[in-house]
């Protein structure tokens, strides 16, 4: 069976490999004089070394496993080095107040297209890279997202407010083939939006960490505090399953409650307050 993997995999996948094989070599002339052991000392190494989390373990140990299968010939045991189960953390997000405040906060026209359309379209950095302006049809307001996650292709509204700043933004720019290009042509770098989202926060007075995907969660839920149905934020956000996009209810539900409890909070408090006074006044009348 051949596997279509995305550009973005082989790219992790060969690079998770590429530092595995050099950390070998130092030890090793072949790499199938290595057994499960040194595999399994060589990921608790980068654990301690560089701190990787569970996320980026998996992929370290699904990268050697495939390598080993598919180029050595060899299969392994090392099943028991991945995570033991993924952290079901709810999305971090920003307000909308916050977003507003990045954005008033960039002076440059190409950073605030970048971060509008992370925000306001809910990309991932990866799509946004790979946006060209072949993708962007103004003439019926959307914007084409092309081989993303899981080979799938998908639209994504264009508001005219974006449209104008992006018209804008290619009158001063003039990008040749991607929409958005480094300094000497080709693909814009994830550093360098991952750099702009930073500075564009920091800007804002934003304290907790912000990066490209906070603002693709930002955008999910604020459309579902918006009553927008959640299929539909599925098909936006390109997930296979709906039970992915459903983690954003969890999120608006805790926001609910926490508006709740501080009404009944408060609402107890004032009866009780209410009450004390009553029997205050009695007990005056009482001694008087």
């Amino acid at each position: 069976m051949i596997q279509r993997y995305s550009t973005s995999s082989i790219k992790n996948y060969s690079s998770s490999v590429r530092s595995f094989l050099q950390v070998a070599e130092k030890r090793f002339d072949q790499p199938d004089e290595l057994n499960e052991n040194e595999i399994e000392k060589y990921v608790f190494w980068k654990i301690r070394k560089d701190n990787i989390s569970s996320s980026y373990q998996r992929m370290i140990v699904a990268a050697i496993d495939k390598f080993y299968y598919s180029v050595v010939g060899k299969n392994l045991s090392i099943r028991h080095l991945y995570p033991s189960r993924k952290k079901h953390e709810l999305p971090k997000y920003l307000t909308r107040a916050e977003v507003k405040r990045m954005l008033q906060s960039i002076t440059n026209p190409k950073h605030a297209c970048i971060i509008k359309l992370l925000y306001g379209c809910g990309l991932r950095l990866n799509e946004l890279l790979h946006l060209k302006i072949s993708d962007i049809d103004s003439e019926n307001m959307l914007i084409y997202i092309r081989n993303s996650k899981g080979n799938k292709d998908r639209v994504v509204m264009l508001s005219p407010t974006l449209l104008a700043d992006l018209r804008s933004y290619y009158k001063s720019y003039h990008p040749k083939y991607y929409l958005f290009e480094g300094q000497d042509g080709g693909m814009y770098s994830a550093k360098s939006v991952q750099t702009i989202v930073k500075t564009a926060a920091t800007k804002a007075g934003i304290t907790k960490p912000v990066s490209p995907h906070i603002l693709r969660h930002s955008f999910a839920t604020h459309l579902l505090e918006n009553g927008t149905g959640i299929r539909y934020i599925q098909q936006l956000l390109g997930h296979n399953s709906v039970k992915t996009t459903e983690i954003y209810t969890h999120i608006t539900d805790v926001a609910r409650i926490d508006k709740n409890f501080l009404f009944v909070s408060w609402s107890i408090f004032s009866r009780l307050l209410y009450v004390k006074n009553i029997w205050a006044t009695r007990y005056r009348r009482w001694i008087i």
